[in-house]
């Protein structure tokens, strides 16, 4: 990808000003869980700039946006002239990246590892960023709570249940959440089992594979327009409609932050993804 010529000249510019002295840090966040944490840390004052997926709580949409995570626009994070930058690991695309971090301002990529443990250490980051490591305590007790109530329930399920999350069917193409990924680590702390094997991340299964698979339950984002999954689509699609999941009716939306963001709110989500699963006994 090419850097145009204004954005290293911006870059460049905005290397040479003194950092802000006296005064609260303009922090620019990439990345929606870790735009919960700033707000949860009492820092939401501080923001100046967040990506489209920085959208919890609905204070931050007044935010300028700057652009989806991963496909960044130098120009637009620069003019906001921040004095710190907050990214996930994923932030991008790299030749973006590297210019923001030559800019000036001080960029942290704050860890985002899809498990409990992951959650507590974006916490211990995201604060120590910020200068706020008493408040980060704080905060990290009360999620520890969630995620312990979370990890209780799950060890009372005695069967669990084969769960395929399914990100898009844009094609018609079945995309799901493989081994690692964040979609197998919330379906694992909710007392489920991940049906998606032989693959990390998120990608493309075949019909074969799916019908391999045989999901009981089938998980989807919670979300409206063109990359809306509906159960009569998931009906008339030739593998997902013939699954254990499409048969019963059993299928799950949620919201795809609260399911997929692995910040503060996770201990909530596997709850309720448990309860959506088990119901209120196991």
């Amino acid at each position: 990808m090419r850097i145009s010529r204004r954005a290293l000249l911006l870059a460049s510019g905005l290397a040479a000003l003194p950092l802000r002295a006296a005064t609260a840090p303009r922090v620019v966040v990439l990345g929606g869980a870790i735009a919960e944490i700033v707000a949860a840390l009492g820092a939401e004052a501080e923001m100046v700039g967040r990506d489209s997926t920085s959208t919890y709580p609905a204070s931050l949409l007044s935010l300028p946006d700057v652009g989806y995570v991963r496909a960044l626009s130098t120009e637009g994070v620069l003019s906001l002239a921040p004095d710190l930058i907050l990214a996930e690991p994923d932030a991008g695309p790299p030749p973006v990246v590297e210019v923001l971090k030559a800019a000036g301002a001080k960029f942290v990529t704050i860890p985002g590892a899809p498990d409990a443990e992951g959650v507590l250490a974006k916490i211990a980051a995201t604060a120590a960023a910020l200068g706020r490591e008493s408040e980060g305590a704080l905060l990290a007790d009360q999620v520890s709570a969630d995620l312990a109530e979370a990890r209780a329930r799950a060890a009372e399920v005695t069967k669990p249940v084969r769960v395929l999350f399914v990100l898009s069917l844009q094609g018609g193409a079945v995309r799901a959440g493989g081994q690692g990924s964040s979609a197998e680590g919330i379906i694992t702390l909710a007392g489920g089992v991940n049906a998606a094997t032989g693959f990390t991340g998120f990608k493309p299964m075949t019909d074969e594979a799916v019908l391999a698979a045989n999901p009981e339950v089938l998980l989807v984002m919670d979300r409206e327009g063109e990359l809306s999954i509906t159960h009569e689509m998931i009906g008339a699609h030739p593998a997902l409609g013939q699954t254990e999941a499409a048969r019963t009716g059993r299928i799950i939306a949620m919201d795809g932050l609260l399911l997929l963001g692995f910040g503060p709110r996770t201990g909530q989500a596997a709850l309720a993804l448990n309860k959506a699963l088990y119901g209120s006994g196991q």
